[in-house]
């Protein structure tokens, strides 16, 4: 990826047709790792609710989308959610990036973009995230991006009809600060 430059931006009304393909091509694909969305999110007003409902989100402080852009194509989506304010000024983090563009160090470059929003712009002082010990490649994008695994929980997370493990990491501000001097 060394020519590649990896953008982040909030989702916005106007990318509307292009994240509907990017859900729809990729749909198969992420349903392998999370739960799948409602058929609904799919037509086009769900497509315009989801947006709006980001909106809508990021404007009461609960949580932030961004899409991922590679060159201005675009390729993935990080989000901040679950924002904890009054004692945490926590949030959690997801991403995904569509299955032609992964293992590319995509994800890893979208995580370095986000937690400077996330520590800066948006004040939080913690980050969690969580990923299956099946994804060995999610597993790195967190620890080189300067997360560190605090917890292990077993049989928490539910995906048709079986039950996975899910590893637990975060990063604090103060420690992304001192990795990025």
């Amino acid at each position: 990826m060394p020519n590649a430059a990896i953008t982040i931006a909030p989702i916005a009304p106007s990318d509307h047709d292009e994240l509907q393909a990017f859900e729809f091509t990729n749909r198969r694909f992420f349903e392998r790792w999370v739960n799948p969305r409602p058929e609904s999110f799919y037509t086009p007003d769900g497509v315009s609710r989801a947006i709006r409902a980001a909106q809508l989100d990021a404007e009461q402080d609960r949580a932030y989308q961004y899409l991922v852009r590679e060159n201005g194509l675009l390729v993935g989506r990080i989000n901040l959610s679950q924002i904890q304010r009054l004692g945490y000024q926590s949030a959690s983090l997801g991403y995904r990036i569509g299955e032609a563009h992964n293992g590319r160090g995509i994800a890893k470059a979208a995580v370095l973009c986000v937690l400077p929003e996330a520590f800066g712009r948006h004040g939080l002082w913690r980050v969690e995230a969580t990923c299956r010990p099946e994804n060995p490649a999610s597993r790195r994008v967190l620890q080189s991006s300067g997360f560190q695994q605090f917890g292990h929980s077993r049989r928490c997370f539910q995906l048709n009809d079986s039950w996975f493990d899910l590893l637990h990491f975060e990063v604090h501000a103060d420690r992304q600060t001192a990795q990025s001097l």
